[in-house]
């Protein structure tokens, strides 16, 4: 046999290879959960994920990320279903065949933390884009996730409403973190951030921030779960993400995330939205 035919059934054979693997994958019991760092950082994800795994067998494998990292892996077929909070950007993901059955979840509010200090004088402001405009004029440090995230989103339509370009200011900073990681890098500088309520309620005990702004419309924050299109990824295990979103909008779940922080917080850190309409 020549050097051709070898290379030519080698790559047969890593083909070969390649499709039995990912036909193990759709059709076990593995599935790739790719979510969001709030979901993770508030530890929602340590109750649900292990009741999930005990009443089907299934394992799931969570990949913490910001939403527009979690739907780009989704777009490669490198997860099996999504659990994410960037409405807008999740409607573009739909539209473009990448993901079937969205259904809304949950929901927790941003805020807007800061050092007690409040050196740009906005504690109490009921006008998120207002207080932005006070950082702003004052040169108070603002920390930004930075990383596509729903948060970063969030915050760039406010600074957008606030009529402001941030991005080229000194006081204005991206980390490129998660949620619990800006928020101590925040808390070490002494600056600004907006934050999802639930993980800075898990962290508060930790990091000397004090909600500044809250309250406002604008700041609600939906979550979603969406399964990945098999049609678009023939590696995907469809059956176990219909599993774990049918799970996680099943009454005993919304049940959990009622419930979740209550105890410790004395209040939830999410509030369950399955079957409501937007």
């Amino acid at each position: 046999m020549n050097r051709k035919n070898i290379f030519l059934c080698a790559l047969l054979a890593l083909a070969l290879v390649i499709a039995l693997h990912a036909g193990v994958r759709a059709a076990g019991k593995d599935i790739i959960l790719a979510t969001t760092t709030s979901t993770q950082d508030s530890g929602l994800l340590d109750i649900l994920v292990p009741l999930f795994q005990k009443k089907t067998g299934y394992f799931v494998k969570t990949i913490a990320v910001g939403s527009g990292q979690a739907m780009a892996m989704g777009e490669r077929g490198e997860a099996d279903v999504l659990l994410v909070h960037s409405p807008e950007s999740e409607l573009k993901f739909m539209q473009g065949g990448h993901g079937v059955n969205r259904r809304i979840v949950m929901h927790n509010d941003f805020i807007i933390v800061g050092p007690k200090s409040d050196g740009a004088n906005i504690r109490g402001m009921k006008s998120t884009a207002e207080s932005f405009r006070k950082i702003a004029s004052s040169s108070s440090l603002f920390l930004s996730r930075g990383d596509n995230s729903g948060t970063h989103a969030k915050e760039i339509k406010i600074w957008q409403k606030a009529g402001i370009a941030p991005e080229r200011e000194r006081w204005y900073q991206q980390t490129g973190l998660g949620m619990g990681q800006t928020l101590n890098v925040a808390a070490e500088k002494g600056g600004y951030t907006i934050a999802d309520r639930g993980t800075y309620l898990a962290l508060k005990k930790n990091i000397p921030l004090d909600v500044m702004v809250e309250g406002d419309v604008s700041l609600r924050n939906i979550y979603h779960v969406i399964e990945i299109n098999p049609a678009k990824h023939a590696g995907i295990n469809s059956a176990g993400a219909r599993a774990f979103a049918r799970f996680i909008i099943s009454r005993e779940a919304q049940s959990i995330i009622r419930d979740f922080g209550v105890a410790k917080y004395g209040a939830p850190l999410f509030y369950p939205d399955a079957g409501m309409k937007e």
